[in-house]
């Protein structure tokens, strides 16, 4: 019974309780990471090398939601055009196609799950409606478990067409993508935070960490031109991309010199000399060495 006391005491005193004041870095991090998986499925190679014109038009009237506006979708979809090897232009007339893109959806829910009894003021507005009653006090929250989630949502589409003829060349289909981020509250230690905008799942305050989410990679379909994982640092020579082992600083950038070399093809390896080839058994056999007698005259 003793220990049992003990070790009630020991629980009690190592339990404890955060709690998180704002969450505006929070939602900012699950409404950017929601476009982020969006865009990163987007597959602009099929329009590998032509000369585009984005028209942002349709997606200056979204409104803002924390830092996160149209301005950054506008930014995403341009990096990933780049990445396909579309040649982007500023102007509508100098280019061949013209890429129109839309958002449907941008924004982020809140959700709170309380597992046992929550903080209610129940009784209290029962006794006010007996004349003369005192006053109850709120009854405190008793939960085994609590979690409060956040998550995101954003729907993004484009769509290609030519210029001069309007002709439709290419669409990217709708993409519907979402993002979390949970709290996590067990027996009043936490919160333990996780979701798919953190690496990994932690107590809050504390070096505490664990496992690890799936890495998310942009889509390879079968193109002669490789695909680029829109979340990944990504060096590119001539506007390829190449995925070899770089290093920082001045590797990461290619110079036009490092690519007129990487352009003059390497002249194979010159073979070694050919040796003399060596005598055929015929000529071995009538080569053969005759006596130092033989040369003498007969007497």
């Amino acid at each position: 019974m003793r220990g049992l006391l003990v070790s009630s005491l020991l629980i009690l005193a190592l339990s404890g309780c955060g709690t998180t004041r704002q969450y505006e870095a929070t939602e900012q991090l699950v409404v950017s990471d929601a476009v982020d998986r969006g865009i990163q499925h987007m597959d602009f190679r099929p329009l590998s090398g032509r000369k585009v014109y984005l028209d942002s038009s349709y997606l200056r009237q979204v409104k803002s939601v924390g830092f996160v506006n149209a301005e950054y979708v506008i930014s995403a979809l341009r990096q990933q055009i780049l990445a396909a090897g579309c040649l982007l232009q500023d102007s509508a007339n100098e280019s061949d196609v013209i890429i129109e893109a839309r958002i449907g959806a941008l924004g982020a829910d809140e959700h709170q799950v309380t597992y046992g009894i929550p903080e209610n003021n129940s009784l209290n507005s029962a006794a006010n409606v007996i004349p003369g009653a005192p006053t109850i006090p709120t009854l405190p929250e008793i939960s085994v478990a609590r979690r409060e989630a956040r998550e995101a949502a954003a729907k993004i589409a484009a769509f290609a067409y030519d210029r001069e003829t309007r002709k439709p060349i290419w669409q990217s289909g709708v993409r519907h993508s979402t993002a979390t981020a949970k709290n996590t509250w067990v027996m009043g230690i936490g919160p333990f935070q996780g979701g798919s905008i953190r690496e990994k799942t932690k107590l809050v305050g504390s070096g505490i960490a664990f496992g690890r989410r799936s890495r998310n990679a942009s889509v390879a379909e079968d193109f002669e031109r490789p695909a680029v994982d829109y979340s990944a640092e990504t060096r590119f020579n001539e506007g390829w991309p190449e995925f070899g082992d770089v290093g920082d600083g001045h590797g990461m950038i290619a110079s036009n010199d490092d690519a007129q070399e990487s352009a003059i093809p390497t002249p194979p390896e010159l073979e070694p000399s050919d040796k003399p080839e060596e005598p055929d058994e015929k000529e071995k056999s009538a080569k053969v060495a005759k006596a130092p007698g033989d040369n003498k005259p007969k007497k």
